[in-house]
């Protein structure tokens, strides 16, 4: 299996069939406008502009699953992260990312790349979880927004990043699938 088995609706309510980035490199990653994390936009917009050219795509997919961190609508969403952001990737619906209701996407990225833990960066998040969530912390769903996946291009799931690890971090990585 591979991501381009999947299908999506893109912000603008128009189907996207995954297959249409066959041979991209892909970091799919969970997103709000109101977390802690939200700054990785800037960061995600930059390995876009970076190396798009080269074959990467960053696929964004807004989710309000997580404290109610995305609560506007799809124009609202995709104004803010244009005009706070200048983000140009491709933005997505609204998605479920976690739990028995999660997209298919969602369902096979986290089946695929199970979660193998915090790394130093994640302590906090990690405390905060198993406190106050230990439902999220268990098991190998999408723990918080910003959760990005590396795709390569052929489609298979290469590496899971936690939402405490900046989009920099993912430089050397992506830059092996490019």
């Amino acid at each position: 299996m591979s991501v381009y088995e999947y299908s999506a609706r893109s912000i603008k309510g128009e189907p996207v069939e995954l297959s249409a980035y066959k041979g991209k490199a892909l970091v799919i990653v969970n997103t709000a406008s109101k977390c802690g994390f939200t700054k990785q936009y800037t960061a995600l917009q930059a390995l876009y502009e970076k190396y798009q050219g080269r074959g990467l795509e960053v696929l964004g997919f807004p989710c309000d699953q997580f404290g109610g961190q995305e609560p506007g609508s799809e124009s609202e969403i995709e104004e803010f992260c244009q005009v706070n952001y200048g983000v140009t990737f491709p933005l997505f619906e609204k998605s479920l990312v976690r739990g028995l209701d999660a997209t298919p996407l969602f369902q096979y990225l986290s089946e695929t790349a199970p979660f193998a833990g915090f790394d130093e960066r994640g302590a906090r998040l990690q405390s905060i979880l198993q406190e106050r969530l230990p439902e999220y912390y268990a098991g190998n769903g999408i723990k918080w927004n910003f959760t990005k996946f590396l795709i390569d291009r052929q489609g298979h799931v290469v590496k899971r990043f936690e939402s405490p690890v900046v989009p920099a971090d993912m430089e050397s990585a992506i830059e092996a699938l490019l």
